[in-house]
């Protein structure tokens, strides 16, 4: 396999993914000083929940970051437009490769906080995600291959702002208020055109565009043809999850609202 790299990649990797650490760990710190000033809740959380709160404020920052950076490359800069010379599967910037630097500084930093406190971060099923995208984006980035692929899965990360808030609420005591609804309407939404919709289209995307994607050394092509439905298929079962809990809210919702008017 050939690794597309030179000294300028040599400097920009690990630049950007040292940036991406330090990222995590400055946001971890001014979402902890913010949040014993601005919300009461937060110094009646149990050290673990804490953590939790802390750890999901740089989630939030890294998947902001990523989906905009995404979404401008992909939909917005033209680097993948077909009337662009050259074949899509080869076409990387410098900001690409940036990005993905910080995403594996984020996706280290997160998986060494939830190994360090296993399980409470999150279980298995987290481990086998951040591995995975650890994996797809490593060949990427070294590769200089598919990153058009590895962009719009990265973009799903679109998702995580509105499943942090949720978990915030609920810790806060906050399930009942409009807010919780509004964000579980808006989850349900977002996760179905980000993580379901989204892998149609990139499904279709690698059809249309087989004879590109096979070109690619094999490590990468298996990893294409691996890595993705793997991803989808997670996404389709906390889809489900997503669901019932949607559905739950609103009957609780109903009933209290039809125990209301009785009373």
């Amino acid at each position: 396999m050939d690794w597309n790299y030179g000294p300028q990649e040599q400097v920009l990797w690990p630049a950007s993914v040292l940036a991406g650490v330090l990222m995590c760990a400055a946001v971890y710190e001014v979402t902890k000083k913010v949040s014993s000033s601005c919300f009461k809740c937060y110094d009646g959380l149990s050290p673990m929940q804490k953590l939790e709160w802390n750890n999901r404020g740089f989630s939030t920052v890294h998947a902001l970051v990523a989906a905009a950076v995404s979404f401008y490359l992909v939909m917005i800069s033209g680097l993948f437009s077909v009337d662009v010379n050259g074949i899509i599967i080869d076409r990387k910037s410098w900001l690409s490769d940036s990005m993905f630097g910080v995403s594996i500084g984020y996706f280290l930093t997160d998986l060494t906080m939830i190994l360090w406190h296993f399980p409470s971060l999150g279980g298995k099923e987290f481990l086998l995600h951040h591995g995975l995208s650890m994996y797809a984006i490593c060949l990427a980035l070294f590769s200089g291959k598919a990153h058009m692929y590895i962009l719009m899965v990265l973009f799903t990360e679109a998702t995580t702002p509105f499943v942090n808030l949720r978990w915030y609420l609920d810790v806060a005591g906050q399930k009942d208020h409009n807010l919780y609804l509004y964000n579980g309407l808006a989850m349900f939404v977002g996760w179905l055109i980000a993580r379901i919709i989204l892998f149609v289209y990139f499904f279709t995307h690698v059809y249309f565009h087989y004879d590109q994607v096979k070109s690619i050394f094999a490590l990468g092509f298996y990893g294409i043809m691996t890595v993705p439905p793997t991803l989808a298929v997670m996404n389709v079962f906390w889809f489900w999850k997503i669901c019932r809990g949607l559905v739950r809210t609103l009957s609780k919702m109903k009933m209290h609202t039809a125990n209301g008017k009785t009373d």
